[in-house]
């Protein structure tokens, strides 16, 4: 086992009492890359950006600068939006950063629209975060009377102003175009893509750049550093640091940063600084890789680079950096019950195959459950599944066959439908058998 001795980037400050405030954030080197940005042009500053390949934190895993590059010239105005909506289960490393070291991400911001030449930004909490927000807040005001933020910011010239808003705790707005429909006023549901890709036809109609918490918060060091010097850190193909939210039977569940494509899921899970190994001793029966609507991987997987380009082939997804880990006392039928609730709950009911899927998926799983399923309940499963994610769901090689790659295919405008679909195809596809305790035995076998 090899774990990285690479110095932490952004949860470096995590260990100060003051790092939330701007008087802790300015006396460990606070708003230096912002200045210096401010002495570059926007373009240089995006060149900067590209070169590291900071892809997104968020989920999709696309590049920051190519994403940026994409907003047409000489339109405008333009929007910078934040997405700090985190809510997938397991997920929680936006929220830290938010609550412990508020000035990095708005820093982080203020250097990204200042390269899209963006004069107004959005930073969209999610609603149940009240110290993130109370954080945000006195941070934002404590910025704007230090003249980081506001008008001729620095005597540069150029004026920005950034509005903190609060969301209602719909998981759908953690979706792009569902959150600029929330910030717009509306209900928070998916726009089709195309003709609405944010970069054309965002906020407002104007070109909008949507970027994640943690994706915004690595931007002061790529600009002090340069973008090379992050390119350095982890693979050709998985660059830099990133966090993961490591839960479930783990002796040491938490957030850590490491190293991406060097370190292994084995390595988050075993490593003394890490997880610690499993709890009490017991075996790995199966893990989510990348948040409660990743396709699961089990024993044979943990070996694999956390390097979206090695997961993917294998069958699943990074996603939002939550790793959550199933030991052998786990019932899989429960586990993969308890996920498609949540979905089956927070579907926005815009796409017919997710507002009735979903709901008909879930009744069917609690039936089973609870012990009054039917031996064809397994086979109806999958076929309501596969009118929500047709064709062959993504799953890691098994028995000498070869995986099924991701992404997932779908009937719907966003993923959460298929994210209906990925607990209850994962937990079939390998345990199977304990479905048929449930039904046969009516009951679980774990009581």
């Amino acid at each position: 086992m090899a774990v990285s001795d690479r110095s932490p980037i952004v949860t470096t400050r995590f260990e100060r009492g003051d790092a939330h405030t701007l008087e802790g954030y300015l006396a460990t080197g606070g708003y230096a890359a912002l200045r210096k940005a401010l002495a570059m042009t926007p373009d240089e500053v995006i060149e900067q950006v590209k070169a590291a390949n900071l892809q997104g934190r968020g989920g999709a895993g696309f590049p920051a600068g190519a994403k940026w590059s994409f907003l047409p010239k000489d339109v405008f105005p333009r929007y910078f939006v934040v997405n700090g909506d985190e809510s997938e289960p397991g997920t929680c490393k936006d929220r830290p950063l938010m609550e412990r070291d508020p000035h990095q991400l708005i820093e982080g911001l203020l250097i990204s629209c200042y390269a899209v030449r963006a004069s107004q930004a959005f930073i969209y909490v999610r609603g149940e975060m009240a110290l993130a927000q109370e954080r945000l807040a006195i941070a934002l005001n404590g910025a704007y009377a230090a003249g980081y933020i506001g008008k001729d910011i620095l005597g540069s010239g150029w004026s920005l102003d950034v509005v903190l808003h609060w969301g209602a705790g719909a998981y759908i707005v953690g979706e792009e175009t569902a959150l600029i429909e929330s910030l717009e006023g509306q209900r928070g549901m998916p726009r089709l893509k195309p003709p609405y890709f944010p970069a054309a036809k965002g906020l407002y109609m104007q070109p909008t750049v949507v970027n994640n918490v943690e994706t915004l918060s690595y931007i002061p060091w790529v600009l002090q550093h340069g973008g090379e010097a992050y390119a350095a850190i982890g693979t050709e193909k998985a660059t830099g640091l990133r966090l993961f939210a490591l839960s479930g039977h783990v002796r040491r569940p938490g957030v850590y940063e490491v190293e991406m494509g060097t370190t292994t899921f084995r390595d988050l899970v075993e490593a003394p600084v890490y997880g610690g190994g499993m709890r009490h001793g017991n075996k790995l029966k199966a893990f989510v890789p990348g948040g409660a609507s990743a396709p699961w991987f089990y024993p044979e997987q943990l070996d694999l680079p956390l390097d979206s380009s090695v997961v993917g082939p294998a069958g699943s997804m990074l996603g939002s950096g939550a790793v959550v880990i199933m030991d052998e006392t786990t019932c899989a039928v429960r586990a993969a019950w308890r996920l498609v609730r949540f979905f089956a709950h927070e579907s926005c009911g815009k796409c017919t195959p997710c507002r009735e899927g979903a709901s008909w998926i879930e009744k069917i799983m609690r039936r089973i459950e609870k012990g009054t399923g039917r031996e064809e309940d397994l086979d109806l499963l999958l076929d309501v599944g596969d009118n929500i994610s047709p064709g062959p769901f993504p799953r890691p090689a098994v028995d000498g066959e070869e995986a099924v790659p991701f992404p997932y295919k779908q009937t719907t405008i966003c993923p959460l439908g298929p994210s209906t679909v990925s607990p209850v195809h994962s937990s079939i596809f390998r345990f199977r058998d304990e479905y048929r305790i449930h039904i046969k035995e009516g009951g679980c076998p774990y009581g």
